[in-house]
């Protein structure tokens, strides 16, 4: 098992990372914002499945592999592009209802739907991805046991940190969607911010050359 110590510095680390915006965090705060806490905190739950996938690629060597062939690398992180200008589509599509249309007959579908759009955003984000090969090397020995063990045991720590720091987010961000559903103005300028955010992170994605 790895040392405590070794554990804190990994979770120290991971707290650095999850402080630093990215598509995650700009995700969770546009949907607190503009439906609320609940709709953020299910976001989030998708945020963190997504976590548990590049967690199992990583934990099993998947994604050492797609990011030592560099199409596989540029097909995974154009497709987070293609995703992330989807949702932008949606936010601002003729005859497409705003986020704060019709928000209680929604109870039914909502959940799954951004449960899902909280999975994908993470999964198609090969940044994350990059983290956890870079990372997980520096913290794993083989002389603290199961390397697979150690492996998950990291990713958990970096899941919980995660969850707690945009925990926090989302409560605050969520206070915000009152003021917003009070002034009528702002609703059909909420859809342009939200399609702004997810193209601006597509485009972001996209132009990155790093690996």
């Amino acid at each position: 098992m790895l040392p405590i110590s070794q554990l804190l510095l990994f979770a120290f680390a991971a707290l650095l990372m999850v402080l630093v915006p990215g598509p995650n965090m700009i995700y969770l705060i546009s949907r607190s914002v503009t439906q609320g806490k609940k709709a953020g905190l299910i976001s989030l739950a998708g945020v963190a499945c997504g976590f548990l996938f590049h967690i199992t690629l990583v934990s099993f060597g998947l994604t050492a592999v797609l990011l030592a062939v560099p199409f596989a690398y540029t097909g995974l992180k154009m497709a987070g592009s293609l995703y992330l200008l989807y949702l932008a589509w949606q936010a601002v599509k003729p005859g497409g209802k705003g986020l704060f249309d019709n928000t209680r007959t929604l109870a039914t579908d909502s959940p799954m739907k951004l449960f899902s759009m909280g999975l994908f955003t993470n999964m198609l984000n090969p940044k994350v991805a990059v983290f956890y090969l870079s990372f997980f090397p520096q913290f794993i020995k083989p002389a603290y046991g199961s390397v697979l063990a150690q492996s998950f045991m990291l990713g958990i720590t970096q899941i919980c940190v995660s969850i707690s720091v945009n925990f926090i987010i989302i409560l605050f961000a969520a206070r915000v969607t009152g003021w917003f559903a009070a002034n009528p103005r702002w609703v059909k300028m909420q859809k342009w911010f939200m399609a702004g955010v997810f193209g601006s992170l597509a485009l972001k994605m996209a132009l990155d050359k790093g690996k």
